[in-house]
């Protein structure tokens, strides 16, 4: 036999034994009323909904009788019970308030002035009067406001539970109360300074406020405008009147926010006025009227887009409305419209927390924010040439820009009820304690209210948490692809028979989200999306994502106009569009990499089979050396007896693994020593294959063996493992003939191979050249190409120059015999790590030299503090300085012996030659300008070391660097910074150490 506990329990109640108890502490005619018994089941939490009724009998217990003659009564107010615990709460201390809740009137929805009149009355003040004036400003004042306040917001939310008033009705009327209780702050402010009468003081309501979509709890946003009243003298004193104002105003703001034993309203908040905080909190009409024309940015029109009057003087705030209204929709026409909406995007997603984005409802991915941005931002770019897309609430601006054309009306279908239903959700979370929050609870008693509250019984956890999660993925979904959709429409022969988005608007609205090119990237829409075939048709489901990746990249003309590129190239191949539609990461990473860099671009143009690397970021890690030399040997060894063909094969080896670095180079895997690491090994392996090609292709022709040794010895950057995208190879060559073979033979053959492989590498192809440059060679260009190893040693002992001991530091083996290469550095090591270091004479000579490097080799009318390589604190300067230190002391200081620059400043920190602090300035400084040049090389797809003086490219460096759209003064700040602080340290230490 089942218990009545256990009945209860099955019938919905969490605790049937405390249920069964609190049911009889209500008398035998609460548990035998089966209409109470069934309002309390479907309650969405029947346990609270009784606990609450319980503590309200106990203070009246006349309501039970109320409710069982009321059935609407009932389900009222059991439903609000069920919901909120704190209007529970507040019933329970406020035992006559369940009477709003009585009658048939009650479902009628209260007029914007029932709702003043009421609040102004709870603080005495008389309705009627044109600038009301409350009884005195009181704690209990306060408390009655505060009260009267919570009354409404019971009766509402009692409609709200029971579904008599619309989403819309609620928002609308909780932005009406909160307009109310602001007049009756102001009134308590009033009664504070008796002198009032002498400022006009409107408050304007913004964001959810003046948009009269407000939530049940959330701070209330305003800004005050004032005009002073003629004096007494009959001139107006505006000084005093805005002195005066602002006490209002702080008045007003302390009546709402103050702590009672009612507790507090909300707070109201003033920082969307101009200057935000740090601004007045009031101004007069003009000042901010002058403050807009001048000084605002674009996020400051988005804001004004919800600027309504809600407090004081009327006719005051409808003339900043209608001031400002003018300047919010000519805002993109203005100068940085685009840079500022990126801003605005960027700061939406930063305000994402990591540990609760995927439960946030109004900032996580398809939150609320995600829906409001993406719908005022289409106001502010359509709405200059539209009045009828001019609305303050999201949903009615959503639903202008349908019928306006300007997104898909299935679209706005969709996001319309996303929006609502996440409304709906975030409304009955905040009723729960009446407290501000947009987050979803984890926990499932809490999950469990919220489905019941939405009808959904059966399984309530289940279906609220799918429910909510479809919801978020497809306003997730539809915001991406809410700006660009129509975009398609406007260019291609689409199926759909909705309104299209004319070509003015499509151009207005690229413009706005950075094409420089409205009209070209309109083409190339319509060159990917137009036509009836597969190919078009998952064009058309990609670029709508897409189009939003590039305008988030740097150049986004570049990014479409590459993709069109690569998918003219590959469009027909089965796996590339599929890859794409299936792969978001592959699809993503490509959109950024072809808005950002050319060079990529390029790379991709000539091997775009590579598309299928960008999806893993294991794909994109450096190759060991050793797995990229089997290959290219593979390579050669498979064109017997063509060079040319054999080289172009590595050619295009080299191609796939240089596009493997840059895009691991853009996405922050692999740092700028690593960069410089792996392509002066990729350069090693492609000299490799070269060479192997040219001594066969030479041999072949002579029909003999070479018949002597030949080796590469890598020199500079090549030879410091530093190499940048646009370096040449620094090499020499040496060889060594094989016993019995003349010397005068084989230097011929060996100079042919040295051609051989230079011309090779020369060849006209379209991947990056990498052309090899001997100028580093004993003598320079006036020396033989190639030497013997005795040459080599005759001319060291005989002839060597300081200079040429300096560029024997980054000497190292490349490519060829290694046994030789081993021994020209043997050679060397005398040279360039002298016992005892070098004289004090050749050191002079060093700065000489350096010296008169800067003077002469800067390019004329080359700004020098730009110059990445030559300027001061560039790569030359520190280069120099480690350079110096090992020339002096690596012959008896082992660790010096490196070829890297950063290597032997670390060394000589260790050895104690150079302190800590200088160290790091200076290599703050070579790995600056490293980047700065790769990035220029990335970038503009060809070598330079000068930072641009064109504003444009500048910008899109400084964005490859890190810096947002607007940080090219500060990337070119700290530039400067770094290099002067690295000179500094150059002179005290190259020149007087």
């Amino acid at each position: 036999m089942q218990t009545t506990a256990g009945r209860l329990a099955r019938l919905g109640f969490a605790d049937g034994a405390r249920a069964e108890r609190l049911l009889d502490e209500l008398g035998p005619e609460a548990v035998g009323d089966i209409d109470l018994l069934t309002s309390l089941v479907a309650a969405a939490d029947p346990d609270l909904a009784l606990t609450s009724l319980n503590r309200l009998a106990e203070q009246d217990p006349s309501v039970l009788g109320a409710l069982r003659a009321d059935p609407g009564l009932r389900e009222r107010l059991v439903g609000v019970f069920g919901v909120s615990a704190a209007l529970g709460d507040h019933v329970v201390r406020h035992p006559d308030h369940w009477r709003l809740l009585a009658g048939t009137p009650v479902t009628d929805r209260p007029s914007e002035e029932e709702l003043r009149a009421e609040l102004l009355l709870a603080v005495g003040a008389e309705p009627d009067d044109p600038e009301p004036r409350a009884a005195d400003a009181s704690t209990a004042t306060l408390s009655a406001l505060r009260a009267a306040y919570r009354g409404r917001l019971l009766h509402l939310a009692a409609r709200d539970v029971t579904g008599t008033v619309s989403l819309s009705g609620v928002t609308a009327e909780l932005s009406d109360l909160a307009g109310a209780a602001l007049e009756a702050g102001l009134a308590v402010a009033r009664a504070e300074h008796p002198e009032a009468g002498a400022v006009r003081l409107a408050v304007i309501g913004m964001g959810k406020c003046g948009a009269r979509e407000l939530n049940y709890i959330s701070d209330v946003d305003v800004i005050f405008v004032a005009e002073p009243r003629e004096g007494p003298d009959g001139s107006p004193d505006e000084h005093a009147a805005i002195k005066l104002a602002t006490r209002l105003a702080q008045g007003m703001m302390r009546a709402c926010s103050t702590s009672t034993p009612e507790g507090a309203l909300w707070e109201v908040d003033a920082a969307l006025r101009p200057e935000g905080k740090a601004g007045p909190l009031v101004r007069t009409l003009a000042s901010h009227l002058a403050y807009y024309r001048r000084w605002a940015k674009t996020w400051e029109f988005q804001a004004l887009l919800k600027a309504r009057p809600v407090a004081g003087d009327v006719e005051l705030g409808r003339q900043y409305v209608a001031a400002v209204n003018e300047m919010v929709w000519q805002a993109a026409t203005r100068d940085k419209f685009v840079e500022d909406v990126q801003a605005m995007r960027r700061r939406v997603e930063a305000h994402v927390r990591g540990g609760e984005a995927d439960r946030q409802l109004k900032l996580g991915p398809g939150g609320l924010r995600d829906i409001e941005f993406a719908v005022q931002l289409l106001q502010l770019v359509h709405g200059r040439l539209d009045p009828l897309l001019r609305r303050r609430a999201t949903l009615p601006a959503l639903g202008a820009l349908s019928r306006g054309g300007y997104v898909g009306r299935d679209d706005a279908k969709a996001l319309a009820e996303a929006y609502t239903f996440l409304r709906q959700v975030e409304h009955l979370i905040q009723l729960h304690r009446l407290r501000r929050t947009h987050v979803v609870p984890e926990g499932n008693a809490d999950l469990r209210r919220l489905g019941r509250s939405l009808g959904m019984t059966a399984d309530p956890v289940g279906e609220f948490t799918t429910r909510w999660r479809r919801h978020a993925m497809e306003a997730r979904r539809l915001h991406e692809k809410l700006f660009y959709r129509p975009l398609l429409q406007a260019v291609a022969r689409l199926p759909e028979s909705e309104d299209r988005l004319s070509t003015a608007a499509a151009k207005a609205r690229l413009e706005a989200l950075g094409y420089a090119d409205p009209g070209g990237a309109l083409r190339h829409i319509s060159a990917l999306t137009s036509g009836v075939s597969r190919r078009a048709a998952i064009q058309r489901t990609l670029l709508p994502v897409m189009l939003g990746w590039f305008a988030d990249a740097p150049d986004p003309d570049a990014g479409l106009l590459g993709f069109r590129q690569v998918s003219d190239k590959l469009g027909s191949t089965p796996w590339y569009l599929r890859l794409l539609r299936d792969e978001t990461a592959v699809a993503s990473r490509l959109a950024r990499m072809l808005g950002t860099s050319r060079y990529v671009t390029g790379l991709l143009m000539n091997a775009p089979e590579a598309v299928a690397m960008l999806g893993s970021d294991t794909e994109l890690a450096p190759r060991p050396v050793e797995a990229v030399l089997s290959e290219a040997r593979l390579v050669v060894a498979r064109h017997p007896g063509d060079a040319e063909g054999a080289v172009a094969a590595v050619r295009a080896l080299r191609r796939r693994e240089l596009l493997r670095t840059a895009v691991a180079d853009l996405s922050g895997i692999i740092g700028i020593e690593e960069v410089g690491q792996t392509l002066s090994g990729l350069n090693d392996v492609t000299i490799q294959a070269a060479l192997d090609a040219a001594v066969d292709k030479v041999e072949m022709e002579r029909r003999t063996p070479l018949g002597t040794r030949f080796a590469v010895i890598a020199m500079g950057r090549l030879g410091g493992f530093e190499s940048s995208y646009g370096s040449d190879a620094d090499v020499m060559f040496v060889h060594s003939p094989l016993e019995g073979v003349p010397e005068r033979q084989s230097t011929e053959v060996a100079f042919e191979v040295a051609n051989e492989l230079r011309r090779l590498l020369a060849l006209p192809a379209p991947d990056p050249p990498l052309l090899i440059d001997p100028g580093l060679r004993p003598e320079g260009k006036a020396g033989p190409l190639v030497r013997t190893l005795a040459s080599y040693a005759a001319y060291y002992e005989r002839w060597s120059s300081p200079w040429e001991s300096q560029a024997l530091l980054r000497a190292r083996f490349s490519a060829g015999d290694a046994e030789l290469g081993v021994g020209l550095l043997h050679l060397a090591d005398p040279l360039r790590y002298p016992e005892g270091g070098i004289s004090d004479a050749a050191v002079l000579e060093v700065r000489r030299l350096k010296a008169r490097m800067e003077a002469e080799r800067l390019p004329r009318g080359t700004d020098p503090a730009l110059h990445t390589k030559l300027g001061p604190g560039g790569l030359s300067d520190v280069e120099w300085v480690a350079q110096l230190i090992q020339l002096r002391h690596a012959g008896e200081r082992p660790s010096l012996r490196t070829t890297r620059t950063l290597e032997a400043l670390g060394a000589a920190v260790t050895e104690g030659l150079l302190s800590e602090a200088d160290e790091a300035v200076l290599a703050e400084a070579w790995r600056f300008a490293s980047r700065i040049r790769d990035a220029i090389v990335v970038v503009r797809g060809r070598a330079s070391d000068t930072i641009p003086v064109d504003v444009r490219e500048r910008t899109l460096i400084a964005r490859v660097l890190g810096y947002p759209p607007d940080g090219t003064e500060d990337f070119v700040d700290d530039y400067r910074r770094a290099t002067r602080r690295a000179r500094r340290v150059v002179e005290r230490v190259f020149y007087e150490g």
